[in-house]
């Protein structure tokens, strides 16, 4: 599943395995979760590489770390556009943005590319 479409799936499903292990993560329907997954997806395809070259100190002297709070400042900027799909702060987003990221990765694993 190298497609858009089939990675877009694939972080629907991460993000609801999120949502159902990690309490402070919400959503209302499941079109809220699909567009929630969308923009996650857009906000780490557009904004985050930005982010990313602009703390580029902060992360090399955090040997990497910074970049879990790059990933959870995405986690809040895609829950703050989409209505339907709520975090209850910063904790809640940085563990959801791993379980997010880990999921992901297991999905891609088994999956034929």
């Amino acid at each position: 599943m190298n497609g858009i479409l089939g990675r877009w799936a694939v972080t629907i499903i991460a993000v609801f395995v999120a949502a159902k292990l990690v309490p402070g993560i919400h959503y209302d329907s499941w079109l809220g979760l699909a567009l929630f997954a969308a923009v996650l997806g857009l906000a780490n395809a557009v904004v985050r590489p930005i982010v990313t070259i602009l703390a580029l100190p902060v992360v090399l002297l955090t040997l990497g770390l910074a970049l879990l709070v790059i990933n959870a400042l995405m986690f809040l900027l895609a829950a703050a556009i989409v209505p339907d799909f709520r975090v209850d702060g910063f904790l809640a987003a940085l563990v959801g943005s791993i379980v997010v990221s880990v999921v992901g990765w297991l999905i891609s694993i088994f999956l034929p590319n």
